[in-house]
């Protein structure tokens, strides 16, 4: 360990390559480095990778703890400290010179020993390595082995197993990052909010595009629900659909969308996307896709492939082991016009033209 953000003299304050949420982020955390837990919210596009990257040099941690909620994610914030994957963040902002690196580990798998995170500056995990009593990651580790933990997308973080790293490290100061602080079911990110950067003030510096919402909002609709192989086509209400996909497992399992919803949809956001494209006069503009499960996500590729569309997905239940992977770099290299995906490209997501 090289006790980079201790001895390293960053160029923060009146660094105008940071966006102005970063500058003003970083010193609201400087201010509140006394306090045990603190929250940051920023809108999405706003640079919360960035300024996660900077928080350490606030608290001039010792080792930093990095958690996301999944892997993808986890990845990203893992490649801003990393110089082997490309320009870090730190040189690209001018925070540090070109000379200096803080040291970064990703846990994933097994590929990862306690002598790398011994070195580390930086250890990013998504929580799902860091889940069970007898994780083999937590009981290896002394309590006081992180001075600093950063949960991103942290409005997840009032569960359970992100719960158990606070009392693993119980003397560690802890930051959580969120564009959404407040979750679905009414509960609000752990920590007392220090800053917040309004989604207006992020559409007026042009940090974010103008947000516009195209609704679909038809009196009923259809649903192919298929048990035993058996396909049986069902017309609901909106309110039905909404207390079925809360109350129904089997419903969530086995929903598929019948071919006149899912064209409905499919058409709808084609016509914006080219639109979109139109407007701005840049053809890199895509569509991102959610589906339910893999033989929804199956059929949406279907549904955008009979379009015409450059289609392709993402899915735990690709056949080889990087996969995802090459699907990524289709999407980086803007040979999609649409990228499905189920459970794996979620909040924090980072590519400019999902649109």
């Amino acid at each position: 360990m090289t006790e980079f953000f201790k001895t390293t003299n960053p160029n923060i304050t009146d660094n105008h390559q940071l966006r102005d949420p970063q500058r003003e982020g970083f010193l609201a955390i400087e201010k509140a480095t006394e306090e045990k837990e603190i929250g940051i919210v920023l809108p999405v596009g706003c640079g919360k990778s960035g300024l996660i990257a900077l928080t350490p040099f606030a608290y001039k941690s010792n080792r930093v703890l990095i958690i996301a909620p999944y892997v993808k994610l986890a990845e990203q914030l893992h490649d801003d400290f990393d110089p082997t994957v490309g320009e870090i963040f730190y040189h690209k902002r001018q925070v540090i010179d070109n000379n200096s690196f803080a040291e970064p580990v990703l846990v994933r798998g097994t590929s990862i020993n306690k002598s790398d995170l011994d070195e580390a500056d930086v250890v990013v995990a998504n929580i799902q390595q860091l889940q069970g009593e007898n994780n083999r990651w937590l009981t290896s580790l002394p309590d006081n082995y992180f001075d600093l933990i950063l949960f991103d997308e942290a409005h997840h973080n009032v569960a359970e197993s992100w719960d158990v790293l606070r009392k693993k490290f119980p003397n560690a100061k802890i930051v959580n990052y969120s564009a959404t602080p407040c979750r679905a079911d009414g509960k609000i990110m752990s920590g007392k909010i220090v800053y917040s950067y309004s989604i207006f003030d992020a559409i007026q510096k042009g940090y974010v595009k103008e947000l516009k919402a195209l609704m679909l909002n038809p009196a009923t609709l259809r649903y192919v629900r298929i048990d035993d192989e058996t396909k049986t086509e069902i017309e609901v209400s909106r309110e039905e659909v909404l207390r079925l996909g809360e109350d129904d497992a089997n419903f969530r399992r086995s929903i598929v969308t019948s071919s006149e919803t899912l064209n409905t949809i499919v058409d709808a956001s084609i016509r914006e996307l080219k639109r979109i494209r139109e407007l701005t006069q840049n053809d890199k503009h895509k569509i991102i896709a959610s589906a339910l499960n893999y033989r929804h996500c199956q059929q949406v590729v279907a549904a955008y492939q009979a379009k015409g569309m450059k289609v392709d997905y993402v899915h735990s239940k690709r056949e080889g082991k990087d996969d995802n992977d090459k699907v990524l770099d289709k999407l980086n290299k803007h040979e999609l016009d649409v990228i499905v995906q189920v459970r794996k490209l979620g909040e924090g997501f980072d590519h400019p033209y999902l649109s």
